[in-house]
């Protein structure tokens, strides 16, 4: 990969280049951070020494190596999904869904070890999954977004919030109901047997990620069936860090991004970041392998657009961008994804 150059005009501008995906190796649902002078990105996977969820590390954050692997097996537990890490007063907390149930890891550095507290966040769900920590600006309150299953309306996995306690680990208050599935293209199966019945059609809306700007929250969410192509990503807005949150350009297919025939397969289960310029939003998303074998993490800049976000010039392969975007050359106003068909 070609390293972060600089080039400094009128407009002090920066050229960034790098190649998606960014790293070979497997790492689904990538979470991206920076802590000190380094960006960090964990995800969904295995190191080759067994350990859970590989920890990415950038100085530039162009370049991205493998640190190792952020948690050890627990005994009894087979499934680790989709894993977040947050930052308080020097400790880093790992949201992490062992066998579909939230639970929390601690470390005094983003690389780790992590130690599982040993204790679940949601005791009385069944299915918690997809945790995300976010410390409201306005107020300087923690919440916790995260996914779980509901039964009326459209059927299937939806996005709750509840505050989250001083030990950042603890939900305290009422869970409230962040947004709910809206459309067909979040249908992740029909006719699908779950919970001893037979669902017409379970959808799913998952993966949150919030930011907030202008004086409005953005709700970043994955929909659909992750194995498939029709996975993609939406944003939802709303004035209150609760919620509801209402996505109006998500009607018919994921605005975010989706996928690209021939070029992308099933991009999905993003979080945001700052790049380099301190300026540019970052889509970092995972998408298929053209073998379809493993996920991978990739990114691109986010062009804020009316009623939400979209991806600027999604895809594989290698990337050279000035930055910040050029509202006008790179005619970002069209509310189109470009490149995309």
């Amino acid at each position: 990969m070609a390293p972060l150059t600089l080039s400094v005009s009128a407009a002090e501008k920066t050229t960034l280049e790098y190649t998606n995906p960014v790293w070979d190796g497997y790492l689904a649902d990538p979470y991206a951070f920076k802590s000190g002078d380094a960006w960090y990105a964990i995800g969904t996977g295995e190191t080759e020494d067994g350990k859970q969820f590989p920890i990415l590390k950038s100085e530039n954050f162009t370049d991205w190596k493998l640190v190792g692997g952020a948690l050890e097996k627990i005994e009894g537990i087979d499934e680790y999904w989709a894993p977040e890490i947050a930052e308080k007063d020097g400790k880093f907390y790992l949201y992490w869904a062992g066998n579909r149930k939230m639970r929390v890891a601690v470390a005094d550095s983003p690389t780790g070890p992590f130690k599982d507290a040993g204790k679940l966040m949601f005791p009385d769900l069944e299915f918690s999954i997809d945790g995300h920590a976010f410390k409201d600006p306005q107020s300087g309150q923690w919440y916790f977004f995260f996914a779980k299953d509901f039964f009326d309306l459209r059927p299937g996995t939806a996005l709750g919030v509840v505050k989250l306690g001083d030990d950042m680990m603890t939900p305290e208050g009422e869970q409230h109901t962040v947004m709910r599935a809206f459309a067909d293209w979040q249908i992740y199966e029909r006719n699908r047997d779950l919970y001893g019945k037979k669902w017409d059609a379970w959808h799913t809306v998952e993966g949150p990620a919030v930011v907030f700007r202008d004086g409005q929250y953005y709700l970043f969410y994955s929909g659909g069936n992750w194995q498939t192509p029709g996975y993609g990503v939406g944003c939802a807005m709303s004035s209150s860090v609760i919620g509801p949150y209402v996505d109006k350009l998500s009607r018919d297919e994921a605005a975010v991004i989706h996928t690209i025939p021939g070029e992308l397969i099933g991009p999905g289960h993003n979080s945001v970041v700052l790049g380099p310029d301190g300026e540019t939003y970052f889509n970092v998303y995972h998408s298929w392998n053209k073998e379809q074998t493993k996920r991978q993490m990739c990114m691109d800049p986010l062009v804020w657009v009316k009623n939400g976000a979209r991806t600027y010039q999604p895809g594989r392969g290698k990337k050279k961008i000035e930055l910040p975007l050029d509202p006008d050359r790179d005619n970002q106003g069209s509310g189109a994804l470009l490149r995309q068909k």
